[in-house]
């Protein structure tokens, strides 16, 4: 059985970055593990009155185990690191912490953001640097046939509706997987995040409502990663389809 883990800094980032990957994934068969490095405790509070950041970070924790539940998750790790705060993090214990759950589940497929962090958010840096450590790391204690891929994930279309713009992309996409069937899951995912309205409303305006015609229907990755080597992203014409 296939297993695909995913590296992410804050709840939600899970859903804006793979939803439906994940959902189509526990569709097929395959199993999907979440590492969530803090718990957002400085987000927005959306809605709700909560009037400290330990009382938010479980609220955010919350929502993530709904999202999770909506996406089929089989594993969810909260590391609890302070949000915002991880360029000042144990860099070495972060690694080993990415790396213990590598060796202990033993994935095929390890999904983080690119260097860039698609927003540029030092948070989503800092844990794409770690994770690609570890999983460099991993392979000098696991078998050839049990070396995970490495993908970076990107949302190119983040910014359709921001006045604002991210940074310039890090790697080229090299391939999408069509999510067509599994929108809805997605979008359902993404309203499970209600203390986060502001950032799924400039991102997917109508979708915190129900309305989850804005969603497409590719998410997007990088292969950077493999068989123990490097692979080197080339961008080519046309996207090709990809199953993680």
């Amino acid at each position: 059985m296939k297993k695909v883990m995913i590296v992410f800094p804050h709840p939600d980032d899970e859903s804006f970055a793979c939803g439906g990957t994940l959902a189509k994934c526990q569709d097929h068969g395959q199993q999907t593990c979440l590492l969530c490095i803090t718990s957002g405790c400085k987000g927005r509070s959306g809605p709700f009155e909560i009037d400290c950041r330990e009382k938010l970070a479980r609220h955010r924790e919350q929502e993530l185990g709904k999202a999770a539940e909506v996406l089929g998750i089989n594993r969810l790790d909260l590391f609890r690191y302070p949000d915002g705060s991880l360029v000042h993090a144990d860099r070495e214990e972060l690694i080993a912490k990415i790396l213990a759950a590598i060796i202990d589940w033993k994935p095929n497929v390890v999904v983080t953001f690119p260097p860039d962090g698609v927003t540029g958010h030092p948070d989503h840096i800092v844990t794409c640097e770690a994770t690609t450590i570890a999983v460099e790391r991993a392979e000098q204690q696991l078998t050839l046939a049990e070396y995970p891929d490495l993908y970076y994930v990107s949302i190119p279309h983040y910014y359709d509706h921001c006045p604002d713009r991210g940074p310039k992309a890090a790697v080229p996409i090299t391939g999408k997987v069509d999510i067509t069937l599994y929108r809805t899951q997605k979008g359902e995912a993404l309203r499970a995040h209600q203390s986060q309205v502001y950032s799924v409303n400039r991102a997917y305006p109508g979708v915190i409502d129900g309305d989850f015609g804005v969603i497409g229907c590719y998410e997007y990755y990088t292969l950077v990663r493999s068989a123990g080597k490097v692979v080197e992203p080339v961008a080519a014409n046309g996207i090709p389809l990809i199953e993680l």
